[in-house]
This record gives C-alpha cells, sequence and structure tokens, in this order.
C-alpha cells in the first residue's frame, strides 16, 4: 500500500511523534523510509527580535538531528534515506515527495496560534500540493511500544 514513505522530522515533540507512527506503519507496510529534516530560513532570521542565527550553526544542528532521527529507524530494522533541506517545510517536503514518488508523507502537529491558522499549516498545504496520502500524526506511542517495534535479536 505504502511502498514509500516520507518522514518530516525536525527533532521535536510533534516531530518525534511523526517519527514514531510513521516508523511503525512502514514497518506493516513494508516500505521503503525517507527522513527529512527542513532548515526553515524564517526561524533562522528574526530581525524584529534583533537575532540572526547563522545558517551554519543551524544547519549543524539539524544535520545532529536527522543523525539521531536515522539511528532510530535504523534500530527497527529500516535502512533509511536521511536528506537536509534549506528553505520553507511545506514546500520542500513537497518537493522532495514528488522527487522521490512518496506514497505516504508523515508530518507532526504542533498548536497554531490564530493569525498562524488562519494562513494555514503545513499539513493543509500539504495535502492542497501532493497528490500522495498525508498522515498528520498526533498519536503518542510510548517508549516502550516504540522498542517493541525493534525486530526480536535472532540467536546465534
Amino acid at each position: 500500500m505504502y511502498k514509500k514513505v516520507l518522514l518530516a522530522y525536525d527533532g521535536s515533540v510533534e516531530g518525534r511523534r511523526a517519527l514514531r507512527e510513521g516508523a511503525k506503519l512502514a514497518q506493516l507496510c513494508r516500505s521503503e523510509v525517507f527522513l527529512l529534516a527542513v532548515v526553515e530560513v524564517s526561524s533562522i532570521m528574526t530581525p524584529e527580535a534583533g537575532l540572526t542565527i547563522p545558517i551554519e550553526l543551524q544547519t549543524e544542528d539539524y544535520k545532529a538531528i536527522l543523525n539521531e532521527g536515522t539511528e532510530r529507524l535504523k534500530a527497527l530494522g529500516f535502512n533509511p534515506t536521511a536528506r537536509l533541506e534549506v528553505g520553507d517545510a511545506g514546500q520542500k517536503i513537497a518537493e522532495v515527495a514528488e522527487e522521490i514518488g512518496a506514497h505516504l508523507v508523515v508530518v507532526g502537529h504542533r498548536p497554531q496560534g490564530a493569525l498562524a491558522r488562519w494562513f494555514g499549516s503545513i499539513g493543509s498545504y500539504l495535502v492542497k500540493r501532493l497528490r500522495c496520502s498525508v498522515l498528520v500524526a498526533q498519536t503518542e506511542i510510548s517508549d516502550a511500544e516504540f522498542e517493541r517495534l525493534k525486530p526480536a535479536e535472532t540467536a546465534a
């Protein structure tokens, strides 16, 4: 059903939820897994607050986040393809999903204020733009349940 699953991952609580729920579904479907982290330029530069974070520093942080997500997936028996992009998260997720021919895109849900809801969420953007299924992960998967997803060790 879902042969290629793209997991959007940013290391946040919502991103971890997407990783866990997406991994569980990918395991059930025996899917090929792609892991994507997007460094959003808008989160790097906030001139109104007088703060600018160098993109190199932000990129290094996201590389570490991507590596951590990759290791979590490898522990479950996946051989994920990991990728880091810079730009608008919704746009980059859609571009990568189309490029790899994803059958399912999994993103986390982050509660938003009234202004953000007015302009729309990444999930709603993806539903409008993509031709594949989009899962906005909200199910809490406990550490114990996630551990049970790991393949059983074979005795030598």
